[in-house]
């Protein structure tokens, strides 16, 4: 199904090429306040966890940071930061990851010199967000069929629904890689994760058969995955995509139909 590289996952043709950092976006977005002749803190984040957020758990069997912040609802750069997580961000069964900040925690600040022949300014600060966020080009819908549940968090649905017959095809819906695979996630069944640059990731749930693992480079369209009704009582796709650790609606990315 694939072939392996030196020091890296699997490469599943077609070859996946990274796409670029969100680093490289806020470096951009650096050069650009320099220019303006001001210096610049630059929060690399601001996360808030949510009020009933439990302030750790142990790593279990299956587990990686990946898939811990997804189940949190926190951004993997910010639970990696409170952990004091470096990348490849290895975690180890029974290690207690932290999911609230530290007590003294306080947004982690980068700052960014006036350049020499600027006169002196105002310190401007620029959050995350402020940096524009481009998501990966080209989405592709992930399953044919019909949507029988839309996007709502007031009720508790983080993504869409797709419905189908047993082992249809689930597709990449863009390019990436799978940074966890298995069935640890209460509620999701055998589930797939795709991380697709600094900012997005997606989620395929519920699948009867799943064929890529952790480390896997798939293009968009490749098939990761047959649809099932694991962890649920019918044949479906349950489908997410997450900005920074936050669901959003992916009929705001996906083509119409």
């Amino acid at each position: 199904m694939g072939r392996s590289r030196p020091g890296g996952g699997r490469v599943l043709r077609p070859r996946f090429e990274p796409l670029k950092s969100a680093l490289c976006t806020i470096l951009g977005a650096t050069w650009l306040v320099q220019a303006c002749g001001g210096s610049a803190i630059v929060p690399v984040v601001d996360h808030s966890p949510s009020p009933n957020q439990p302030t750790s758990r142990a790593v279990r069997a299956g587990d990686t940071l990946y898939s811990i912040a997804w189940e949190a609802g926190i951004d993997f750069r910010v639970l990696a930061s409170w952990n004091g997580i470096r990348s490849p961000y290895v975690i180890k069964v029974g290690e207690k990851i932290r999911l609230t900040p530290p007590p003294s925690d306080e947004p982690q600040q980068i700052a960014i010199p006036k350049a020499p022949s600027q006169p002196q300014a105002q310190p401007r600060k620029v959050t995350i967000d402020d940096v524009p966020v481009n998501p990966p080009r080209g989405w592709g819908w992930p399953a044919n069929g019909p949507i029988v549940r839309r996007f709502s968090l007031a009720n508790g649905n983080k993504g869409i629904d797709i419905g189908g017959q047993t082992g249809a095809a689930v597709k990449a819906a863009a390019s990436g890689r799978v940074v966890y695979a298995g069935s640890g996630l209460r509620g999701y069944g055998r589930l797939i994760i795709i991380k697709h640059d600094e900012t997005f990731l997606s989620a395929y749930a519920h699948n009867r058969k799943v064929f890529v693992k952790e480390g896997d480079n798939v293009p968009r369209g490749y098939k990761i995955a047959e649809m099932g009704s694991s962890g649920v009582d019918r044949v479906k796709l349950h489908f997410e995509i997450r900005r920074r650790g936050a669901p959003v609606d992916p009929l705001g990315y996906l083509p119409k139909r």
